[in-house]
């Protein structure tokens, strides 16, 4: 279970620690949690062996990685998978309800009633053993998947946690706990389920993990504030009421087009848009990469690291908002972060073949076998990637018939049409990696040379397909009489240049020691790539 950690001032703790494993790995971890959960705030050069050890001595710890662990894939080297958690909760530790004044008046995050205990941000970070540069895997919220640890059914993967934290509440009932102490039980189930799906999803080992809830990340925000984001557009989210006809929502966000300076309230509500975006939550998930980075760049650039004041923020803020694992020993990489440097993270979105309405609810369809090639490729560089020939998704629970994921064999996709303002080999290119995501490939060819903007049509019966694809290029998809029925069509603007397909590495062939080479170049990802170094503008 969750608990905080109360070593004895002065000598080594043999709970909560792991083995050592290689540094570099660990050294980058440290980097790269700074940005998200403001961790590695730790490593400021001067701080006292004391002032770590008091640290380290009250953060709120977790077991939750016990029952993945026993059933986790192979490593197949000294790497550091972790996993970060965003919790959409509006309740505390304790399990007691937000300041309802603050959640929606000042957060206008809504009520305690919404959200639930959903996790609205997993990223899964891959540290190379080498110590290079670090892959970065957002999941989207709303994928269709096979959860594991919760009730073994098809659900949206953020449901995991909140599915599995309830069972096990039924269960706990009536042994006399405290409230609070239910509480702690029970999200250790949450965390339990989520690590164990994640890791089941992706087919790769989770290491270590870290969670932040809703207010954390608000006090996380105050302690660095103000952080400067860019938007590519402006953006009017106003906020509407719920009512009984009426879901409501909006984050009442209103910004500018390029650079804003944003403090902790706005940054919430930058994280957390999702209406009035072009691609809703897919869109949230590149604005949450793109606040990381800013972040990090922030406490580069602002020398906040080395700033006593702000270093005492951010250890109040660690110890009392963010839950991580108890092996994970953080002194290891903290003593490591005076040499951390900052633009050595690229973040990339998974992709999703489409979307589908499941009991009332708009879900993102998959290809799981899609999904486990790509993190393959991308965490063990195992050569390039080939359309799978199937991808049938997991077994349908009893009493449940959950959609397959789509596939050319098993769900025929809409036909692709690809032209190109940078000729036919550009369209060729962009086709063969649809073709990877399980559409039909069509026709390929030129489109006028004076083509400024990427554009997505389709004919009748192919909306769905024509959406998720759109989403590729952070366009709307519109549709066309001209375009036939079950097509869509993708016209490539001049500007854009095509992502090239990989070629595939000798066997056993390692990655470049420097981590020059991107090994997401080619790969069929959900939007660009969102890097870290600077402040990346996003839509």
């Amino acid at each position: 279970m969750a608990e905080r950690s109360d070593r004895p001032r002065g000598r080594a703790s043999r709970r909560g620690s792991a083995p050592r494993r290689n540094s570099a790995p660990l050294t980058v971890a440290g980097r790269t949690l700074a940005c998200t959960v403001s961790v590695a705030v730790l490593g400021a050069s001067g701080f006292t062996w004391y002032e770590y050890r008091s640290l380290d001595d009250g953060m709120i710890k977790s077991t939750a990685l016990a029952d993945a662990k026993r059933n986790a894939p192979p490593h197949l080297d000294k790497s550091v998978n972790l996993l970060l958690i965003g919790l959409d909760s509006r309740k505390d530790m304790d399990g007691n309800d937000l300041p309802k004044q603050f959640v929606e008046e000042e957060l206008h995050a809504g009520s305690s009633e919404i959200g639930g205990y959903n996790t609205n941000a997993l990223i899964v970070l891959h540290i190379p053993a080498n110590g290079g540069k670090v892959t970065a895997l957002s999941v989207p919220r709303d994928d269709y998947v096979q959860t594991v640890g919760a009730d073994g059914r098809m659900h949206k993967i953020k449901e995991a946690y909140g599915i599995a934290k309830e069972a096990a509440e039924a269960k706990l009932a009536g042994k006399g706990m405290s409230k609070a102490e239910l509480e702690r039980q029970s999200r250790e189930a949450g965390r339990s389920a989520t690590i164990q799906t994640v890791q089941s999803f992706l087919d790769v080992p989770i290491d270590h993990f870290a969670e932040v809830n809703l207010i954390g990340f608000y006090d996380i925000a105050k302690a660095v504030e103000p952080v400067q984001v860019c938007l590519n557009h402006p953006v009017d989210d106003p906020i509407i009421a719920r009512t009984t006809t009426h879901e409501g929502g909006g984050t009442g966000l209103k910004l500018p087009a390029g650079i804003s300076s944003l403090n902790a309230a706005q940054a919430l509500s930058f994280v957390r848009q999702r209406h009035h975006l072009t691609n809703g939550d897919l869109d949230r998930t590149h604005r949450q990469q793109a606040f990381i980075s800013s972040v990090e760049y922030r406490l580069k650039q602002q020398g906040i690291l080395n700033d006593f004041g702000q270093m005492q923020k951010l250890f109040g803020v660690v110890k009392k908002d963010v839950v991580i694992d108890n092996e994970w020993n953080v002194l290891d990489f903290a003593q490591q972060a005076p040499n951390l440097t900052g633009g050595n993270v690229e973040f990339n979105t998974l992709p999703i073949t489409g979307f589908k309405t499941v009991g009332g609810q708009e879900v993102n369809t998959v290809n799981p076998d899609l999904i486990k090639k790509i993190v393959r490729q991308l965490f063990n560089r195992d050569g390039a990637l080939t359309t799978p020939a199937t991808a049938p998704g997991p077994g349908p629970s009893p009493g449940e018939t959950p959609a397959p994921a789509p596939s050319p064999s098993a769900a025929p996709r809409s036909v692709v049409d690809v032209n190109s303002a940078a000729g036919a080999g550009a369209a060729a290119t962009e086709s063969k990696l649809l073709v990877a995501l399980g559409y039909q490939a069509g026709r390929i060819g030129d489109a006028p040379a004076r083509t400024r903007a990427t554009t997505v049509t389709y004919g009748s019966g192919a909306k769905a397909d024509a959406q998720a694809v759109a989403a590729r290029y952070g366009v709307t998809a519109a549709a066309s009489s001209a375009v036939a029925a079950g097509h869509v069509l993708v016209t490539l603007a001049a500007t854009r240049t095509p992502t090239p397909t990989p070629a595939a590495p000798s066997a056993g062939a390692p990655a470049p020691a420097d981590g020059s080479a991107d090994p997401a170049a080619g790969l069929p990802m959900q939007g660009p790539a969102v890097k870290a170094g600077g402040i990346p503008c996003v839509d």
